[in-house]
């Protein structure tokens, strides 16, 4: 077969190329199980019932079975009285008859007596020399499960194809279903493949980072029901990874690699994919994910090489190789996709030509659900784990307009935090939501400015600021007038942290001040635009009287997201200077000059000050526990104005 190098494909074109190599995309095989051993496997033949569930008129109640006729004219003022017969334990059959009059004691799951047609509960009656007083009537059939109305003999319990789960054990044990038929789960292994990885035992050296694909992938087959074999690490040696294949092939029906899928000098999946059987596809047109290949062998063994990026890989599991194996496994049509509708914030750039995967977090608003998008490049690993879902745009698109409705992809069931707060990032922040029990809090962060955006947009219950006035040089005060909001929201005072100047332990470049990093032996890194450390920069470089400073300034135009990004840099030698807290210069081991202290304060919407994860916010923010964790941090502290207002 032809190589097929780099011709891009839809996803829908890639799975049409797969179907029809692999002479269609379906189960192995079917077996037969017991019940004990069937979670998690998916039905391969439709189940009727072939007993009664109950099997038996039961009672469900304590109590005492009667005639209900006798009790119809029953209250508290004139009880009817039944004469107490005998009693009706639950596992045996009674042989007591009931007639006008009488009454049996009945425990719940017993069977009913025969000329019992009612239970009254225990509640409702009183025993009396031997009788029994009914306080409250029943009408005929009250407090029975009758023979057959949860199942009857031959209804259908469950269709083909159905994923077996803890309701479905339920339903198939109470038909008397011992044993079911499923299809044969495919034997998977998974390999990852990159020079620069270590398993997470190790302890990470310079240009190394950790096999973060093994565990992600392996958790995703899981949760499709799996059983997973991990092979290793492989360096990015062609002999080694086609012979470490070769050796495993014949007892696997699907292979999945990540890593080396590319075009580049050390990308060789594609070429070992190749001589196994056969290159299917090799690149998609999709962000992230575009280097993927798919291959198989002749005797229809599938491999699935997916990105090295962790994003990417996960991504493309979730949108490609996740509908493969749904079929493979046995899920006849594709399970249907837990989605909602949302409005973008923001407009998104896509580009026309590639579909774009975007992760997103879900807020609610006045307007219904928003999609806030979740930043991060194809390489970071944990911006799934606070995403809820992802946006699927496709290929034709050239941009999501602010306030756009889109479809959301789930990750699973929505869960409506009980407080979102959008802005600036903060680690005290997590430390005051812990103090406040607020576990289930939605956190974006998206810088000072755009929290401010979301306050006005509603979008948002609270949002951390530290932005300073280039006028007053106080900081945050301005912002309601600035934003429109004077009438909407309240400002409560909140901490103040030291920012300043980061650099390598011992200062080897003998930086003093900001005046320094004009030099021209001096690589910056910067913050984003609408961050505070940036507003206050760019109102210090003005005083200083530059202009233009992405060209006075090396590295001006280098912007990160966090104050620990901006650490890293300098720790790691990409920058000599940074400007961020100074809590993260003791993370990282680096000096650290201190130019100002900003408040850090919060911004609420006065509408939903009667929310009561608000109002318990505030409080914890008022509160000595508060105030005595927040110590805890290097170059942060508490005034005595913090918990209070401060304009509203």
């Amino acid at each position: 077969m032809a190589l097929v190098f780099h011709k891009l494909v839809s996803l829908e074109e890639a799975l049409r190329i797969i179907d029809e190599k692999l002479g269609g995309i379906k189960p192995l095989g079917i077996e037969s199980i017991e019940l004990s051993h069937a979670y998690g496997r998916i039905l391969a033949e439709d189940v009727y019932a072939s007993a009664d569930s109950p099997p038996f008129d039961r009672s469900i109640v304590d109590g005492y079975a009667v005639v209900a006729e006798d009790t119809y004219n029953a209250d508290e003022a004139n009880p009817a009285r039944l004469r107490l017969i005998g009693k009706v334990r639950i596992g045996d059959m009674p042989s007591i008859e009931i007639s006008s009059g009488t009454c049996v004691e009945i425990s719940t799951g017993a069977p009913i007596p025969r000329g019992a047609n009612a239970v009254v509960m225990v509640e409702y009656t009183k025993a009396e020399d031997g009788d029994i007083l009914v306080y409250r009537g029943v009408s005929p059939g009250e407090n029975i499960a009758q023979t057959g109305s949860d199942a009857s003999i031959g209804d259908l319990i469950l269709r083909r194809g159905r994923r077996i789960g803890p309701r479905e054990i339920a339903a198939l044990a109470a038909v008397g279903c011992s044993e079911v038929k499923v299809y044969v789960n495919p034997r998977v292994a998974l390999l990852s493949t990159g020079n620069e990885l270590v398993p997470i035992s190790e302890k990470l050296k310079p240009g190394k980072i950790y096999d973060v694909n093994s565990h992600a992938i392996s958790a995703m087959l899981k949760d499709l029901g799996l059983n997973v074999d991990f092979h290793g690490i492989l360096p990015d040696n062609y002999t080694v990874i086609k012979k470490s294949i070769e050796e495993i092939l014949e007892k696997y029906d699907i292979i999945i690699t990540s890593g080396s899928t590319s075009a580049g000098f050390g990308d060789i999946i594609y070429k070992v994919f190749e001589d196994l059987g056969g290159v299917l596809i090799h690149g998609l047109k999709i962000k992230p994910g575009k280097p993927t290949v798919i291959g198989a062998t002749d005797d229809r063994k599938l491999l699935i090489g997916l990105p090295g990026f962790p994003l990417s890989a996960m991504m493309i599991f979730m949108v490609l190789a996740k509908p493969i194996i749904m079929k493979i496994i046995g899920i006849q049509s594709l399970e249907e996709e837990n989605t909602i509708k949302a409005k973008i914030p923001i407009r998104i750039e896509t580009g026309k030509g590639r579909r774009h995967t975007i992760p997103v977090q879900i807020l609610t608003s006045a307007n219904g659900l928003i999609a806030y998008p979740v930043t991060g490049d194809s390489g970071a690993a944990t911006t799934l784990s606070i995403a809820d879902g992802f946006i699927d745009v496709e290929e034709e698109k050239q941009y999501l307009s602010e306030d756009e409705e889109v479809v959301v992809k789930l990750f699973q069931p929505l869960k409506i935090s009980s407080i979102s707060i959008v802005g600036s990032n903060c680690p005290a922040l997590n430390i005051l939501l812990e103090e406040g029990g607020l576990w289930d809090a939605k956190l974006v962060n998206v810088g000072s400015f755009s929290g401010w955006r979301a306050l006005k947009k509603g979008e948002a219950d609270i949002a951390g600021t530290h932005l300073l006035d280039p006028e007053t040089h106080e900081y945050n005060i301005h912002m309601p007038k600035k934003m429109g909001l004077e009438n909407d929201v309240d400002l409560y005072r909140g901490y103040t942290r030291t920012i300043g100047i980061l650099v390598a332990k011992e200062n080897p470049k003998t930086i003093k001040n900001l005046e320094d990093i004009l030099r021209d032996d001096i690589i910056f890194v910067n913050r984003v635009k609408g961050s505070g450390v940036r507003t206050f920069l760019d109102i210090k470089l003005a005083e200083l009287g530059v202009r233009d400073p992405e060209k006075k300034i090396k590295g001006y135009t280098y912007e990160v997201k966090t104050h620990t990004a901006v650490a890293s840099a300098v720790a790691q030698g990409r920058a000599d200077v940074g400007i961020a807290v100074g809590y993260v210069s003791e993370l990282y081991g680096l000096d650290f000059i201190p130019l100002t202290e900003e408040y850090f304060d919060f911004a609420v919407r006065k509408d939903r000050l009667s929310k009561e994860s608000v109002k318990r916010f505030i409080e914890t923010l008022r509160s000595e526990s508060f105030h005595k964790k927040l110590k805890e941090i290097p170059y942060y502290k508490t005034c005595s104005e913090t918990g209070q207002k401060i304009f509203g």
